[in-house]
């Protein structure tokens, strides 16, 4: 039959020109240990030179590809098109048709090709032309049957697998904590370690309240954490300082509050480049999951604090679409920033900061401005603050001493956490030190290849048990009990509250943290008709008090005087904003904050009330100044000053201070010009036609 097939579709054509042998397995796991598949695939070359090809190419570059709907792009395949596309193709070669494609379209591309070149394709039993109307109707139903095949046993095995989970027992890969007991069933980790190391996650989580900052703790104490990882072909848990992303998983998996879920993160196809493929879908809530088992085992913390935790992670986030108001403590003045909601409309205020340092709060509500409308709510933060500030001191106050307390009992454990893990972590290496002696010892000393190594891997456990030793001691030198009088110390703060609040030494992310822990939200509405502000406040446990105060107004007390209004008027005519400044200040001026003026400062008034300024004296104009003047009449500012004194001269000025003022038109008058000239001549100043003999030379070389 096959020397038949042989006579009668491969013709010398197809024989002058190569045959491409194409192999391919789906997976890796394929490759390594179906290895009968391949020798079966390998062996179609032995096939091609029966038929009488002399060149006989092998591609196996798409070994371990899968080539459904959404796969990677397949090199291997690609240049068994290419190869056909230019004609140096006589046959292409595979098992079967589902090594070849998955896909109607990959099929239908390799199939119209193969047609317009002449080329064949052969499988493990039978040859086909496409040019005959038959082969193409068979070659058609084997692609058809090898996409169908692939989809029935993708769903099989899904089905399978969705079984399985919902009885709980669909279980991969379990996180760092857990680990199944043989009978099916998740367990803690027995490693005590390991235990406490995965509860000081949330314990110091609920204490920063930031995954950030909880990130950053562990770095700054330098504590590591049991981390899967690959080591050859078993997953093993290492220790290693935590990374950002492994920290917030760990606050974020449902298991740990011991949940299953299974479909948590599904795979979807997307349509990118004019190709489908396949991506992992964004993390879905435990209960949108394809299956959703609340208490499945033993958690790390209970169901009620892992929601806790997601709605404080969600608040922190920057890019969180579904909350207004940015809810993470940070070290703006504002202390109200992410707790106050609009009573109008429900939003959440935002709070924006401004002044020349940036730090001046003031709180907002959005409204339908984004829309082209107005702000709903808007007010100052800082009298705010201070008020809200009494309300909590007059309700934390009472608990001052009990807070105290805690701080202090909170001091002492997290010292004892510390050094906890120390030991731990020296107890693990004492044993693998242990253990690698144990291998050194039991080699035979004569075999120096193997018994050098395991001395330099025993070596090395020993310095680690040492530096440990080290890093434990002084630990411990560090965590000193607390003596008597710092208690006390401590105590008396708890007694003293309101005095630590209003220092300077508490900064606002350290107040805002105490906000948070007390407070749920804060409710602020506004009465219009008596501009009064008032506040719900929703404390932690249920319990709500309110309070008004009147709206802080923006500017009251803080204007221009209206005096020093009038002077900047007049003067930004004819001067430059740093002269305003001069005289202002020499008048004992203040600005409406209380501070000197300067060239910025009238700069700022003059654009506000939109008053023009000049940059200096403006030359060439009919009123000069005493220094211009001076200099238009070529004497010194002393003899203007006497011819003014002695009323021969006339000046104007705005106010005290400001610089003189005199008409160009006086200067040039002719009793001015006559005296002047008389200066000239005879040294001396005379006016009103009367010589003083006694009077001394102006000019040196007249005396």
């Amino acid at each position: 039959m096959r020397e038949m097939l042989k006579s009668s579709k491969v013709a010398a054509q197809h024989l002058a020109r190569k045959a491409l042998v194409y192999l391919r397995q789906s997976s890796e796991k394929q490759v390594k240990e179906n290895l009968e598949s391949q020798r079966l695939q390998y062996a179609l070359v032995d096939r091609a030179r029966d038929f009488g090809f002399q060149d006989v190419e092998v591609i196996d570059t798409d070994l371990g590809s899968s080539a459904g709907i959404g796969a990677a792009r397949r090199e291997g395949f690609d240049r068994l098109i290419a190869a056909v596309a230019v004609g140096e193709v006589g046959m292409v070669l595979s098992r079967e048709a589902s090594r070849l494609s998955r896909t109607d379209k990959d099929w239908c591309r390799l199939l119209e090709v193969c047609q317009l070149f002449g080329t064949l394709i052969a499988d493990a039993e039978q040859i086909y032309d496409l040019s005959l109307m038959d082969d193409q109707l068979i070659l058609g139903i084997k692609g058809t049957l090898s996409v169908v095949e692939l989809n029935v046993l993708r769903m099989r095995l899904q089905a399978g697998m969705e079984e399985k989970a919902r009885r709980g027992e669909m279980i991969r890969l379990l996180p760092p904590g857990y680990v199944g007991d043989g009978t099916g069933k998740v367990v803690k980790d027995p490693d005590r370690r390991v235990q406490e190391a995965m509860e000081t996650v949330f314990h110091q989580f609920r204490r920063i309240r930031s995954v950030r900052q909880t990130f950053l703790w562990f770095h700054g104490q330098g504590m590591e954490l049991p981390v899967n990882k690959s080591i050859g072909e078993k997953i093993e848990v290492v220790w290693q300082l935590p990374t950002y992303g492994f920290v917030k998983d760990v606050l974020q998996n449902p298991v740990y509050a011991g949940a299953y879920v299974w479909g948590r993160r599904p795979r979807e196809k997307i349509f990118e480049g004019g190709k489908l493929r396949r991506r992992q879908g964004r993390a879905r809530r435990p209960e949108e999951c394809r299956v959703f088992i609340r208490s499945h085992h033993e958690g790390y913390i209970d169901w009620e604090s892992f929601e806790e935790n997601n709605r404080l992670i969600r608040g922190n986030s920057l890019k969180n679409t579904g909350d207004e108001a940015v809810g993470a403590v940070r070290a703006g003045q504002g202390l109200l920033s992410g707790l106050l909601r609009c009573g109008r409309c429900g939003r959440k205020l935002h709070v924006h900061y401004w002044g020349k340092s940036g730090t001046a709060a003031r709180y907002l509500c959005q409204g339908d401005f984004h829309l082209g409308g107005r702000y709903c709510l808007a007010f100052g933060g800082s009298t705010v603050d201070r008020r809200f500030s009494e309300e909590l001191l007059r309700a934390v106050s009472p608990l001052g001493m009990r807070a105290s307390l805690e701080a202090v009992n909170r001091l002492r454990m997290e010292k004892d956490e510390q050094g906890r893990a120390l030991r731990l972590q020296l107890e693990q290496m004492d044993y693998e030190a242990k253990r690698a002696f144990e291998q050194y010892n039991e080699v035979d000393p004569r075999n120096r290849l193997v018994a050098s190594e395991l001395e330099c891997r025993w070596n090395e456990k020993l310095e680690k048990v040492e530096s440990l030793k080290t890093a434990l001691a002084e630990r411990e030198r560090e965590a000193r009990e607390l003596s008597e009088e710092e208690e006390e110390a401590i105590l008396e703060l708890g007694e003293r509250f309101g005095e630590v609040w209003e220092s300077k030494l508490c900064p606002a992310p350290v107040k805002k943290k105490i906000i948070r822990a007390l407070v749920e939200e804060v409710t602020a509405n506004l009465d219009e008709e008596k501009n009064v502000l008032s506040f719900i406040i929703h404390w932690k446990g249920g319990c709500h008090t309110r309070f008004e105060m009147a709206k802080p107004v923006s500017g009251v007390g803080r204007k221009t005087s209206l005096d020093d209004l009038e002077v900047i008027r007049a003067m930004a005519v004819r001067y430059s904003d740093s002269e305003i400044a001069r005289v202002l200040n020499k008048l004992g001026r203040r600005t409406g904050k209380g501070n000197r003026w300067n060239m910025e400062r009238v700069k700022t008034v003059r654009l506000r009330y939109g008053l023009k300024g000049e940059r200096g004296p403006a030359p060439e104009r009919d009123v000069l100044t005493l220094g211009a003047a001076a200099k238009h009449c070529r004497i010194s500012q002393t003899t203007i000053k006497r011819l003014v004194a002695t009323g021969v001269l006339q000046k104007e000025q705005i106010v005290p201070w400001a610089p003189w003022e005199i008409r160009r038109s006086d200067l040039d008058s002719a009793k001015v010009k006559e005296i002047l000239e008389c200066l000239r001549e005879t040294g001396k100043l005379v006016i009103g036609g009367e010589d003083s003999e006694a009077q001394e030379s102006l000019f040196a070389d007249n005396k």
